[in-house]
């Protein structure tokens, strides 16, 4: 006989919030202690599950730390890159991509600035971070194309490196420089979209 569907997703549930509870303390495990303090046996004992359980649902300390990785580009990073590519102007689009990343890079700051600083010390975390830039690289390259098309700028022998120069721009680097201690992340992405105007050497 099969589980009963609600068994099923009672079982589902409790698993997505057992994995949930997990996240969040590894997030703030990595705020408050920060590398160091990052294994296992601390996000467990944090989360209030037995290690097993951590190794149950992860696998590993990388597995922990790519899905925190995940859960922040789910939550924000993948939503972000789709909903400026659905934008038909060139220029709507620059302007949802820099002002969608600046909300996503100031929601999770501090664990943000956690994650890459351990990619500095970590190969397999650096191999992580750097897929994750190589979308925010592959959808820089899309709207410099769409400019490109548009707007007839930037010619073709300089497309790639005006495309690398507004990765630059929408680096968690760049955005945690400019936003300093109290700048807004929407004054952040003005100055951003002023810089990629420039660019772009276009107007707008």
């Amino acid at each position: 006989m099969s589980p009963r569907p609600y068994s099923t997703g009672r079982r589902r549930a409790l698993t997505d919030a057992t994995k949930h509870r997990v996240l969040t303390a590894g997030r703030d495990l990595l705020v408050t202690h920060g590398g160091k303090g990052f294994t296992v046996d601390a996000v467990a004992a944090r989360a209030g599950v037995a290690r097993m359980t951590v190794y149950y649902q992860f696998g590993s300390k990388k597995g922990l730390r790519d899905a925190l990785f995940s859960d922040l580009a789910a939550r924000g990073l993948v939503a972000t890159l789709r909903e400026s590519s659905a934008q038909s102007v060139p220029f709507d689009a620059l302007a949802e991509f820099i002002g969608s990343l600046a909300g996503f890079w100031a929601a999770d700051r501090p664990v943000i600035r956690r994650l890459r600083s351990l990619a500095l010390l970590d190969p397999a975390a650096e191999r992580t971070l750097r897929a994750a830039d190589e979308h925010r690289l592959d959808a820089a390259r899309h709207l410099v194309k769409r400019f490109a098309e548009r707007h007839g700028r930037p010619s073709p022998a300089v497309a790639e490196d005006v495309a690398l120069v507004l990765f630059s721009l929408t680096s968690f680097e760049t955005f945690d420089a400019l936003a300093g201690a109290s700048r807004p992340p929407e004054d952040v992405a003005t100055l951003l979209i002023r810089a990629a105007h420039a660019a772009l050497e276009l107007e707008g």
